[in-house]
């Protein structure tokens, strides 16, 4: 048998070869820290990941919802979401404000209650609705989640009673009807007598309201006919103003009373609708056979 060559013996590398070859070259780029960060929370940047994407699916539900019926669905949506005790529901109504308003109006005018789902409420509705009522005048509500609704209000102030066809209401100062019942709960207010009278009250006590003398006499403001006014006085007498030109009458009846003490006589009526003129008619001494005339009646015949 022919014998076998020796083996050759392994030859071992260099251990400064071996460095060499995994030393990096001078090329290579070590990561930088943040790409290390990121590597090293990986784990937790999936699920973050995960719920904007959940996120974002909702807002293109709610998108697609609004899209094709903005109110209604809305409003099914919010309840839903309510049902699922996520805790979008109405737990307080904040109301500042309200004194006069009657709650059964503010609260119909509001539309919202506890229990309510919160986003199917409309602060701007609501705003709308509360503002149309005659005892409003301006009306501010916010909505701040999960469940609180804020309503600020301020009150329309009233103006004068209106007495008509045996009827009385209170009435801001645009004429406007604000309460048909218990009207002295809001204190001694003007009086305006006659159709009418509502819409042209502002104008007629501003003017008795700048003659003190005089206003302090004065029971009732009465509308004639819808284009004039006549001054009913405590003591019963009428003076009869002329049309357009109150102003005037009202100055120069002052005027004659500060000279002459015209208002201290038993006047029947102090005719003053003519300019060039005034007629004073008296009130006659009461006999025994003629009855006293009631003070409380006002007259609003005369044109």
């Amino acid at each position: 048998m022919a014998a076998k060559p020796p083996a050759r013996p392994a030859t071992r590398e260099p251990i400064a070869a071996r460095a060499r070859a995994t030393k990096p070259s001078p090329g290579a780029q070590r990561p930088s820290g943040t790409k290390l960060w990121l590597r090293r929370q990986r784990h937790l940047l999936r699920p973050l990941l995960l719920g904007l994407s959940g996120l974002a699916a909702c807002a293109l539900i709610i998108g697609a919802v609004l899209a094709a019926d903005p109110a209604a669905r809305l409003r099914g949506l919010a309840s839903a979401i309510s049902d699922t005790g996520i805790g979008f529901t109405v737990q307080e109504v904040r109301v500042e404000g309200r004194e006069y308003t009657p709650r059964d109006i503010f609260e119909a005018a509001l539309g919202v209650k506890r229990g309510d789902a919160t986003l199917g409420f409309s602060p701007a509705e609501a705003r709308a609705r509360l503002q149309a009522s005659a005892w409003i005048e301006t009306a501010h509500v916010e909505r701040r989640l999960p469940g609180t609704i804020i309503v600020r209000i301020k009150e329309r102030r009233a103006f004068a009673i209106w007495q008509r066809e045996g009827q009385f209401s209170i009435i801001d100062r645009e004429g406007r009807v604000m309460q048909s019942n218990n009207v002295g709960a809001f204190g001694p207010l003007p009086l305006v007598v006659g159709l009418g009278a509502n819409a042209g009250a502002a104008g007629i006590i501003d003017l008795l309201r700048a003659q003190p003398s005089l206003a302090g006499r004065v029971e009732a403001a009465v509308r004639v006919s819808e284009r004039r006014w006549n001054l009913r006085l405590m003591g019963g007498a009428d003076i009869l103003l002329p049309e357009g030109q109150e102003a005037a009458a009202i100055t120069r009846l002052v005027e004659l009373h500060a000279r002459d003490r015209l208002l201290d006589r038993p006047l029947a009526a102090v005719d003053m609708r003519l300019p060039d003129r005034l007629v004073v008619r008296m009130n006659p001494a009461p006999s025994a056979t003629t009855p006293p005339t009631n003070p409380t009646q006002v007259r609003s015949t005369r044109g």
